[in-house]
């Protein structure tokens, strides 16, 4: 059996087993080895948190699938552990751009992705539903010719990009559960209500919930309670990396004072996530 298949199995193992866990979203192969040290099963990467740790804002075509890929390699390698990807649109519109995608994904290493219906452009941000539905038929027929199972993670943006439409989006959802999608995703639902109404309409396919956005806050347990399998963080860990990073700095730069570091993590312990 291959290494990628053994992560495979583990990451569709999770998916099966009772309860949520928690797929939290390293930036790096240093902030994926300090989360594989602390007891995390498997991964997923984020694009913002890449973004910011290149010097780039996040947004449609930031980051290019080839830099994507790269860190998701640096990723994989760093922990050996099941990794899914954040493979935002599919780096092009067409169904044909997806399926392309999950196939170099795949080679990659990875063993799970994610595309959403967002299409970067501003004035019509949210692909229309018969190409969104074409689009997820696509890059799940893709990893259905893998030969392991790759888990592709359906996502509806409505809610990221202004358009709080719970109808429309579980509509999107179910149609993209219909097509084949593994687990399905709605960022930006704040409402115990919002996520309930989504787990039961599109059961018994695996719901992701996305946690550290400040208008929603449950936890592990609750959403659990709630139906959910999944719960990712998005960029919210490096997001608190760069908050501590610049309250730091921002206490020498304005005060000329150093008690950050009481707060910091200890040499010895944050070198020993390294050593192996």
């Amino acid at each position: 059996m291959s290494a990628q298949l053994q992560r495979a199995l583990a990451f569709q193992a999770l998916h099966q087993r009772e309860g949520c866990f928690v797929l939290p979203n390293p930036w790096d192969a240093g902030s994926a080895k300090a989360l594989a040290g602390l007891g995390f099963e498997a991964l997923a990467t984020t694009s913002a948190g890449l973004a910011f740790s290149l010097g780039r804002a996040d947004g449609a075509n930031r980051v290019s699938r080839e830099e994507t890929l790269a860190n998701a390699r640096a990723i994989i390698e760093a922990t050996g552990l099941p990794v899914a990807a954040d493979l935002e649109n599919g780096f092009g519109d067409s169904p044909a751009d997806c399926a392309e995608t999950i196939i170099l994904a795949a080679r990659a290493g990875l063993v799970g992705g994610s595309i959403e219906d967002a299409s970067g452009r501003p004035d019509a941000p949210i692909y229309p539903f018969e190409l969104a539905v074409e689009r997820i038929q696509a890059a799940v027929a893709a990893a259905r010719s893998l030969p392991f199972p790759f888990l592709l993670c359906a996502r509806a943006e409505n809610f990221l990009h202004g358009r709080a439409d719970l109808d429309d989006t579980i509509r999107r959802l179910q149609a993209y559960a219909e097509a084949g999608a593994d687990v399905l995703f709605a960022p930006g639902l704040t409402t115990a209500e919002q996520i309930e109404a989504v787990v039961r309409a599109v059961a018994p396919t695996p719901v992701n919930v996305v946690m550290g956005l400040a208008a929603a806050r449950f936890s592990v347990a609750e959403l659990s309670a709630l139906g959910v399998k999944r719960v990712s963080l998005g960029s919210s860990l490096a997001r608190a990396a760069f908050g501590a990073f610049l309250r730091a700095a921002e206490e020498v730069h304005s005060h000329g004072t150093f008690d950050f570091a009481e707060q910091a993590a200890p040499f010895a312990r944050v070198n020993a996530l390294f050593e192996t």
